[in-house]
């Protein structure tokens, strides 16, 4: 399962997801193999997530959907030997979004890479993955971009980089760069590489240009061999510091990292920019999930200024 996965090139999260689920399927029909069940074992699981563990729709479609990975591409069973299968219907649910001084007032109870890393999000939309995976060599401070790569669906995009927010990445780059030379010093300062570049560039793994721009505090070690790095900052860091921001700014929405990522929408819809430049700005695939944030408006979407920027 994890091969046929990674042939494919899925994400890491996706396969851990869909072995998930195929363990709890089989682990469900008392350990048989998948081989021997079929259409009715699989709608029987996914009725008792439904009506037993009362999982959302959403959940019951990505069990559904790693199911039907395994029948069709480890099993090899086509698709239509499986009978009609249960979809669950999604509900469209809209987004939650807060104000810009409600903006101000989360930003304003973080403080040092964890305030940056939130005005990021907001100020440039990114989600919370694109935002910690972010490189050196990914930041354009003359054009005032930022390349994201490998976003949603392994699509790379470009968004603004926020002009009040240059200074302060600059200064937090600085102090990154300064840690990235000790390790240096020390004998590692080595990142992870995506795919096989490591075995490419052989020495790309220590270029500045590859380090994180979030780096965790401490290095990690590999019991084996001994080597030590640093990954980007682990996501719960930041998610638990957002969370005690909008408890201590007495908010009574349900507010996450990724509501960083509406009200940026919201927002540059609100002043006027086309729905079209958003979407590019968010990497949306259809323009339709860009819709739900507001009806379609065509005011044009010339130098695009960064919400962030008037708060």
């Amino acid at each position: 399962m994890r091969e046929a996965l990674r042939s494919r090139h899925y994400s890491r999260r996706t396969e851990q997801t869909y072995c998930q689920w195929v363990k709890r399927f089989i682990f469900f029909h008392k350990v048989r193999h998948p081989v021997e069940m079929g259409e009715a074992e699989i709608n029987a699981f996914l009725t008792h997530l439904a009506v037993k563990e009362k999982v959302s729709a959403s959940t019951q479609n990505q069990a559904l959907s790693a199911l039907l990975f395994l029948y069709r591409h480890v099993l090899g069973r086509e698709v239509g030997d499986l009978g009609d299968v249960i979809r669950a219907r999604k509900p469209k649910r809209l987004p939650v979004v807060i104000t810009r001084e409600e903006v101000k007032s989360v930003l304003a109870n973080l403080t040092g890479d964890k305030w940056l890393m939130a005005s990021l999000m907001y100020g440039a939309g990114l989600r919370l993955m694109e935002c910690l995976r972010l490189r050196v060599q990914d930041v354009d401070f003359f054009r005032n971009e930022i390349l994201v790569r490998d976003g949603k669906g392994a699509k790379d995009r470009i968004t603004m980089l926020p002009e009040s927010l240059k200074a302060s990445l600059q200064e937090h780059l600085k102090t990154v760069k300064a840690v990235h030379e000790r390790d240096l010093a020390d004998g590692w300062g080595r990142v992870l590489m995506p795919d096989a570049l490591d075995r490419k560039y052989p020495n790309a793994p220590k270029d500045w240009r590859w380090q994180w721009v979030f780096p965790q505090e401490n290095r990690w070690k590999n019991a084996s061999t001994g080597e030590q790095g640093r990954h980007h900052v682990h996501e719960t860091i930041l998610q638990r510091a957002v969370k005690e921001a909008v408890r201590k700014a007495n908010l009574v929405k349900r507010v996450g990292c990724h509501t960083f990522r509406h009200s940026f929408a919201t927002h540059l819809l609100e002043t006027g920019y086309d729905i079209r430049t958003i979407q590019e700005l968010l990497g949306h695939k259809d323009v339709s999930t860009t819709m739900i944030y507001t009806h379609v408006l065509n005011k044009g979407g010339h130098g695009v200024r960064s919400p962030i920027d008037g708060l």
